[in-house]
């Protein structure tokens, strides 16, 4: 298989290009990224594509309020206070590609809405949002090169007989996984068909996987991909990459998933997102041989700590997402940073001078990838403007510094978002009050669910 990825962003060509390299090819899922990271969309006949391209395709501005469970969340502004409008959607440059991992001839396309054409639901598109923040701090000559590590859980198809998800049975392999293994390589040896076909997977869609990492559970790994000076396409490749991750695993019959806490014994999954800034040349202007000197990076990493309360909800927004944070869990849970330190919030990570970046640890896998990049891009573009310091860096134990602790609860990271001007001003009014509404929403409801937990504890003797 050859790599699909276009280099054009000629409209009409790309598709034109693709359609002529894959005459197989009979249909295509196009997917937009909801605020709650979510793709959804629709699945189009082949030669529909072609008019996407040259017209766009409109999509209803309720597909921007949605519920995790995909409930209209009427709150939002967005389905009957506009009489659910249609809005402008065009395809993301270079995202047509084929899907290997389906037994069908099918390609797939990321969608955004039109900035203008596209309202009133492009003010809660995810990627949208992104491309503001990027573009103030491109006005200000700071270009963002990233990266993304995301966690994941790789579980057998069927629950066991509690209802409970188990880690998966390798395929072929005489055991299944039941201890930790951390950095263990018999366990990628053992998910080697998953990881092999995975990796074909990811090459012919132009995702840039690369290292694997048998993680703190069994079951888990991960997969970095590699630094991008586009921040948008980066982002691209991470929307792509999970879906990637749970097609390939339900192809093998097992399931994946990017779930921040499935197990209260087992570590949770982060999403660990990996920054600098460049100059117009491309050169890397935090490199330096004493990071905790640097007074671009130190600026950067103090609006990150200024900022970690407002956007809080972004990097845990749902309600599983606040059991990951836990005391000797490598997931943080004050606002701290220092250098080579992986139980502080905001890691510099040891490595050689031109290579000096962030590592933001706070937001777990389950959270929408353009909007994680969005608030620690503003977070970092805030630091820079504001030339906030961050104080003195945490040396040993993160887990034993002073301050207030990071949110606890779903509900006190919504409040502060709701009425965040930092939120406001870089992720746009729209947006918050969008993103607000749907958490707000999930939140009752979740919050108000009777578990097995209530019976066991309160039922015969409260």
């Amino acid at each position: 298989m050859t790599s699909d990825l276009s280099t054009t962003d000629v409209p009409g060509l790309e598709c034109r290009d693709f359609l002529d390299r894959h005459p197989d090819i009979r249909a295509a899922d196009i997917l937009i990224c909801d605020p709650g990271g979510v793709l959804r969309g629709k699945r189009l006949r082949r030669h529909e594509l072609e008019t996407i391209y040259r017209d766009g395709r409109m999509l209803s501005s309720s597909i921007m309020s949605l519920s995790f469970t995909g409930e209209d969340v009427v709150e939002t502004g967005l389905v009957w206070d506009v009489g659910d409008a249609d809005c402008l959607a065009r395809p993301v440059p270079g995202t047509l590609v084929r899907v290997p991992w389906s037994g069908y001839p099918l390609a797939q396309l990321l969608l955004m809405f039109d900035a203008e054409e596209g309202m009133p639901a492009a003010v809660a598109d995810p990627r949208l949002v992104l491309n503001r923040v990027v573009a103030a701090m491109q006005a200000d000559g700071l270009f963002p090169d990233v990266a993304a590590e995301l966690e994941f859980y790789l579980f057998d198809k069927d629950n066991g007989p509690d209802g409970r998800p188990v880690p998966a049975q390798p395929p072929g392999a005489a055991r299944r996984t039941r201890q930790t293994d951390v950095y263990s390589v018999a366990e990628l040896v053992d998910f080697a068909p998953f990881l092999e076909t995975l990796y074909e997977c990811c090459r012919v869609q132009g995702i840039p996987a690369e290292t694997a990492i048998s993680e703190y559970a069994p079951g888990q790994l991960e997969i970095t991909l590699t630094h991008r000076g586009d921040a948008l396409r980066a982002m691209d490749e991470a929307v792509m990459y999970k879906r990637a991750v749970k097609g390939v695993a339900a192809d093998l019959d097992m399931r994946a998933s990017f779930m921040a806490k499935p197990f209260s014994e087992h570590a949770g999954s982060g999403f660990h997102f990996h920054a600098s800034v460049t100059d117009h040349q491309g050169r890397n202007l935090f490199a330096t041989e004493d990071p905790l000197s640097h007074a671009l990076l130190r600026h950067a990493a103090g609006g990150l700590l200024h900022t970690m309360y407002d956007a809080f909800a972004v990097f845990a927004p749902n309600g599983n997402s606040y059991r990951r944070f836990r005391h000797n869990s490598y997931a943080p849970v004050l606002p701290t940073w220092g250098y080579n330190n992986r139980t502080v919030s905001v890691r510099i990570p040891r490595g050689p001078a031109n290579s000096c970046h962030i590592e933001h640890r706070v937001s777990g896998a389950d959270a929408n990838p353009y909007l994680v990049a969005a608030a620690v891009l503003a977070g970092m573009h805030y630091g820079i403007r504001n030339r906030i310091d961050p104080g003195p860096a945490v040396a040993g134990d993160g887990y034993l510094a002073g301050g207030a602790p990071l949110p606890t609860t779903w509900q006190h990271a919504l409040d502060i978002m709701a009425n965040s001007e930092f939120i406001a001003e870089y992720l746009g009014e729209g947006f918050r009050k969008v993103f607000a509404a749907i958490k707000r929403k999930e939140a009752g409801i979740f919050l108000g669910e009777v578990t097995a937990l209530d019976y066991d504890w309160y039922l015969r003797d409260a």
